[in-house]
């Protein structure tokens, strides 16, 4: 099979829905990303729990990102097959999903209890004693607890990637192209007196 990857095209390697959850599930940590007053944009990283499909994660409830978040709760999350733990399946998909999504905070006693034991589970699978004590740090006071809900995703599939440049994958495999790909790209490559692709 000819090889027809195109290093400037990536919005034809989406993941399936079973590969989202897949990536979801056994990825341990995430780029949450905000806005601050001035404009700048932040990030930092997060342990997370992917549940009823959306992204769930912690942190004390004194840091700034909970004062930017609540004056604006436009966020994106960042999760990579990078943070895959040691001893993941080579099998899971590679490479990474950033979601546009939106916040919303809990502080209830019941989202503490099965989140806490959800996290704390992820985070020490085969230790019940770090299990106990990840939950008994996490159940502070100060703590609040933050669910990004999805409204956009952004993917690269890195296998699929992969295998369209070794000639692997036929077209009729790859997902359609997105706007920056399909019209954007041929816009600036216009300019600069380059053919369209």
């Amino acid at each position: 099979m000819a090889q027809t990857h195109d290093h400037e095209i990536v919005s034809i390697y989406p993941f399936s829905e079973e590969e989202v959850d897949q990536l979801m599930h056994n990825s341990v940590e995430c780029v949450l990303m905000w806005a601050t007053k001035d404009g700048w944009p932040v990030g930092v990283t997060h342990a997370f729990v992917w549940h009823d499909g959306k992204i769930w994660l912690t942190f004390a409830e004194h840091r700034h990102r909970a004062a930017a978040i609540r004056r604006d709760n436009r966020v994106s999350v960042n999760v990579s097959s990078y943070g895959y733990a040691d001893g993941a399946s080579e099998d899971l998909p590679g490479g990474a999903i950033t979601f546009k999504g939106t916040g919303e905070f809990f502080s209830d006693d019941e989202t503490k209890e099965w989140f806490y034991n959800a996290l704390s589970a992820k985070l020490n699978p085969d230790s019940p004693e770090g299990k106990k004590f990840f939950y008994n740090l996490l159940n502070s006071p100060l703590r609040t607890i933050l669910a990004v809900t999805p409204v956009k995703k952004i993917m690269y599939n890195g296998k699929t990637a992969g295998a369209h440049m070794a000639g692997t994958v036929s077209e009729e495999e790859l997902g359609e192209r997105l706007e920056g790909d399909a019209k954007r790209m041929n816009k600036f490559r216009q300019e600069r007196g380059l053919a369209p692709r």
